[in-house]
């Protein structure tokens, strides 16, 4: 039920209850893969360089965060990472604002632009699998 078979999804907020959220919003729409949660930018781009991306992933990447924002981390995986596997870069942010839209638009890494809430719908159609409720 699958069809993008996405193995791992990474989760890069800085919000504890973002990411209880949206860890609990992909596991109703019937995710059953691994998830992996960071609260800073550096660790996760850590990860996701080490790893070099060895299996499908999506990632949820919020803006703004302390330390290294969003932003920078998606234009250092757009110049580092060499996946090995199918990498889906989103960002998930509570900025509705069109400057941080065009922003995002310009990194050519980023797939899409979303605001807070990751919904159970939205998870679903983002991972390729039918929405459990």
């Amino acid at each position: 039920m699958n069809p993008y078979n996405v193995q791992r999804v990474v989760l890069i907020d800085d919000s504890e209850n973002d990411n209880f959220f949206h860890e609990i919003a992909l596991r109703k729409a019937g995710f059953g893969g691994e998830i992996r949660i960071f609260e800073t930018g550096e660790s996760a781009l850590d990860f996701l360089l080490q790893d070099q991306v060895s299996v499908n992933t999506v990632v949820f990447l919020d803006i703004n965060m302390p330390g290294m924002n969003g932003f920078e981390v998606a234009r250092a995986l757009s110049d580092r990472l060499q996946p090995q596997a199918e990498l889906q870069l989103n960002m998930l942010t509570s900025s509705a604002w069109s400057v941080d839209k065009a922003t995002a638009a310009s990194i050519g890494r980023i797939r899409n632009y979303l605001v807070k809430p990751l919904t159970q719908e939205i998870a679903a159609s983002l991972i390729g699998i039918e929405c459990l409720t």
